[in-house]
This record gives structure tokens, sequence and C-alpha cells, in this order.
């Protein structure tokens, strides 16, 4: 790697703020807000909207969308195979 092109890679303390979560990873992302981590050190700290605790995905409360249903209605507002005169 060449030097003095690069990002500092160094921990910095991710928080959710809808799940009260913070985890503590390594990362170039700069912050100018800081926290004491349970170790006793102070890291830089981002918060994020949301994290795998808090996301619908993750946490099993995903809508399935009815597609079906959609192409279904489509068709039957607009018609299919429906050609111009």
């Amino acid at each position: 790697m060449k030097p003095g092109i690069h990002p500092e890679y160094r921990p910095v303390v991710f928080r959710d703020r809808a799940a009260d979560y913070a985890f503590l990873t390594r990362s170039t992302a700069t912050s100018d807000k800081t926290i004491e981590w349970e170790d006793g050190n102070t890291y830089p700290v981002i918060d994020v909207e949301i994290s795998s605790l808090s996301h619908p995905f993750y946490t099993g409360t995903q809508r399935v969308l009815d597609t079906a249903g959609r192409v279904e209605r489509f068709e039957r507002r607009y018609g299919r195979g429906r050609s111009k005169p």
C-alpha cells in the first residue's frame, strides 16, 4: 500500500439509537463525538438509524409483499394483451 493515501483504520463504536445497542468494530469512518467504552477506553462514536438488532429482516418482523396479487390487480385494471386500435 502506498503510504499517506489511505484513511486511518481504527476502532470505532457504532450506536443504534432505535434499539439502544452499541458495538465496537474497526472502521475508517470519522466522528467528532466520543464515548467511553466498557474497557475504559474512549472511542469515536457514530450514531446509526438501524442495525442488525433493529432491522426487520433480522428481527423476523419483515413484511411479505403480495406481488402476485399486485400483478393480478394490474392486469384486471388495465387488461391483459389489449392492443391499441
